[in-house]
C-alpha cells in the first residue's frame, strides 16, 4: 500500500503547489504548460510508449483530442478552485467526479445499477452539494467562484474519466495513451498560457517554468505510483482504487485545514465526512 500512499501524496502536492503558486510568484497558466513538458518526458522515459496502436483502424482519436483540450483547461480550473474554494473542497469535488463516471457506465457502457451503486450515487450527490454549500457569512468570502469552480472541477474530471474509458476500451495501452494525451495537451497548454500572457501583459518567466516542471513531476508521480500499486496488487483493483481516492480526500482535508487554515462550515464538514463512504461505495462499485 506504500504505492497508494505515495500516489495520494503526489496528488495532494499538486493542489498544494497550485495553492502556493501566486504566493511565490508563479503564473499558473505557464506552470500548467511546463507541467506537460515534464510529464511527457517522464512518460517517454519510464513508460516506453509505442505509437503503433494509433496507426490501427478505429483508433479513438476523437476521445484523445477531447482529452488533449480538456486536460490543460481543467488543470487551470483546478488551480482556480484551489485558490477560491480551498484544497479540501477542490480535492473532494475532484474525487466525487467518480459519480459522473459511474453514471456514464450505466448510460454509455451498459452497466447495471445495484443497491450499492445507487447508494453511492445518492450519497455522492448529497456530499457534492454540501461541499459547495456556503453559509450566509461564507458567501461573501469567495462569492460565486467558491462554488462554481468546484462544480466545474467535478464536471471536468468526470468527463475526462469517461473519455479515458473510451480510449481504454479501444485497447490502447496505458503508457501509450498517457504519452499521446500529454503530447496533445502540451501545445494547447502553451497556447492558453500565451493567450493569458498577452491579455494580462505578463511574460514567460524561469520561475514559472521551474515551478511547472515540479508540478509535472508531482502530476506524473501520482500516475506512476498508482500504476505500481495496481501491479503490486493485481487481484485487488477495487482496493487500490478506493484507497487512492479516500486517501486523497483525507490527506487533502488535513492539508487544507492544518497547513492553510481553511474554514469549513458545519455543512461542509458533514459533507466531507459523507464523501468518504460515498467515494468508497463508488470506487468499490
Amino acid at each position: 500500500m506504500i504505492y497508494v500512499l505515495a500516489s495520494a501524496v503526489c496528488s495532494v502536492l499538486v493542489s498544494v503547489l497550485l495553492k502556493l503558486a501566486r504566493r511565490v510568484g508563479l503564473d499558473i497558466g505557464q506552470a500548467v504548460a511546463w507541467n506537460y513538458v515534464a510529464a511527457l518526458a517522464l512518460a517517454a522515459l519510464l513508460l516506453h510508449p509505442s505509437m503503433q496502436p494509433w496507426r490501427q483502424p478505429g483508433a479513438p482519436w476523437f476521445a484523445l483530442a477531447g482529452l488533449g483540450v480538456l486536460l490543460p483547461t481543467i488543470f487551470l480550473a483546478l488551480g482556480a478552485s484551489v485558490r477560491h474554494a480551498g484544497i479540501v473542497r477542490s480535492d473532494a469535488a475532484q474525487r466525487l467526479s467518480l459519480l459522473l463516471s459511474l453514471l456514464a457506465a450505466f448510460v454509455l457502457f451498459g452497466e447495471k445499477l445495484d443497491a450499492a451503486k445507487a447508494l453511492g450515487c445518492a450519497l455522492g450527490l448529497v456530499a457534492l452539494f454540501g461541499m459547495v454549500w456556503r453559509t450566509g457569512q461564507g458567501r461573501g468570502e469567495g462569492g460565486a467562484a467558491s462554488w462554481c469552480w468546484p462544480l466545474l472541477v467535478f464536471a471536468g474530471f468526470g468527463t475526462i474519466d469517461v473519455l479515458f474509458k473510451r480510449v481504454a476500451a479501444a485497447g490502447v495501452p496505458l503508457g501509450t495513451s498517457l504519452a499521446a494525451m500529454f503530447a496533445l495537451a502540451l501545445p494547447v497548454a502553451f497556447a492558453l498560457a500565451a493567450w493569458r500572457a498577452a491579455r494580462g501583459g505578463t511574460r514567460f518567466t524561469l520561475r514559472s517554468a521551474l515551478g511547472g516542471l515540479l508540478l509535472g513531476l508531482c502530476n506524473f508521480g501520482n500516475i506512476l505510483f498508482y500504476l505500481h500499486a495496481h501491479r503490486a496488487l493485481p487481484r485487488h483493483p477495487a482496493l487500490v482504487f478506493a484507497s487512492m481516492n479516500l486517501g486523497v480526500v483525507v490527506l487533502g482535508a488535513l492539508t487544507g485545514v492544518l497547513l492553510f487554515h481553511e474554514r469549513l462550515s458545519r455543512i461542509n464538514l458533514a459533507a466531507l465526512l459523507l464523501a468518504l463512504p460515498a467515494v468508497a461505495l463508488l470506487a468499490w462499485a
